[in-house]
């Protein structure tokens, strides 16, 4: 969440500064992803309907659904969704307990929320990717045991904790994506003369390019990659690394599937957000404001 000594800071739209808190969400994630390769896929975890359990309780989501749901319950008491870069997968949450912090206007009224999308592409594409190497060695353990066919594949019964550090590394990643709409804001107001044709018309490829920078992303692939196959390794009693651990199928995590989640999905889908945030950043003003926008 947003500190409130962030939020009263200079400049809270600097890029240097967002920048900053970007490359942190990286080790979040990273670190989020490495916990969750533990487990297998279990992806019971993610099917409608598939636990009678809840559905006895009149819930006919997924079991990850109705983790989120719990957790962001309590988390909407905490007035948690009241920070403008923190948004529920979950709708129809409870009001908070406490008064909202005093947060100042900074980004222009939207209601862009790609928390859909986030579920969709991390249950369908990331969570088969980055537990493969803990599926199969369950699979391993079960054909010791005698267990052959479907049933050796893919579940180890850890539902819990597998949804627990699945809510973590969704809020992480929703958080980097919503961040997007600073980016956009920041450079709007840097410069509205460029973006507002664009807006009018609309022209979404063109918005689009303003807002990219290919050296950018390329730095933060390569960074991204790195850190990945650090973090990957295995250490030492005394705190050294093991050379080459993160190599031949050892690793903690796998180090392309951490990058392809940015470069396929995070990346792309953050453009996105900036790009609609844009679209409807002349909503409800006036020829006259829009003109004293370029003056």
């Amino acid at each position: 969440m947003l500190s409130q000594n962030f939020m009263l800071e200079k400049d809270p739209l600097s890029l240097e500064r967002i920048r900053q808190i970007l490359v942190r969400l990286e080790d979040t994630i990273i670190f989020d992803l490495i916990e969750r390769a533990q487990f297998a896929h279990n992806p019971r975890i993610y099917i409608r309907g598939s636990f009678e359990e809840l559905r006895d309780m009149e819930f006919d989501g997924s079991w990850l659904e109705w983790f989120l749901k719990e957790i962001e319950t309590f988390h909407a008491r905490a007035r948690r969704y009241t920070s403008p870069d923190e948004y529920p997968f979950t709708s129809n949450l409870p009001a908070p307990v406490l008064l909202p912090l005093a947060f100042p206007k900074i980004l222009y009224s939207n209601t862009i929320n790609a928390n859909p999308s986030i579920l969709s592409f991390y249950t369908r594409s990331i969570v088969p990717r980055i537990t493969r190497r803990a599926t199969l060695a369950l699979a391993a353990i079960k054909r010791s045991n005698g267990i052959i066919g479907d049933e050796e594949y893919e579940d180890d019964g850890n539902y819990g904790s597998a949804a627990t550090i699945d809510v973590e590394v969704l809020q992480a990643i929703s958080k980097r994506v919503h961040y997007g709409k600073f980016v956009s804001e920041s450079k709007f107001i840097a410069n509205p003369a460029a973006f507002i044709p664009h807006i009018l018309t609309p022209n979404r490829a063109a918005l689009e390019a303003l807002i990219t920078k290919p050296e950018v992303e390329r730095k933060l692939l390569q960074r991204l990659r790195k850190k990945a196959a650090i973090y990957a390794q295995e250490f030492s009693a005394d705190g050294d690394a093991i050379i080459n651990s993160h190599l031949n199928g050892s690793a903690k995590i796998d180090v392309d599937g951490v990058v392809e989640l940015y470069e396929s999905y995070i990346i792309p889908l953050t453009k996105e957000v900036e790009v609609d945030y844009l679209l409807h950043r002349l909503d409800g003003l006036s020829q006259e404001e829009i003109d004293a926008l370029t003056a």
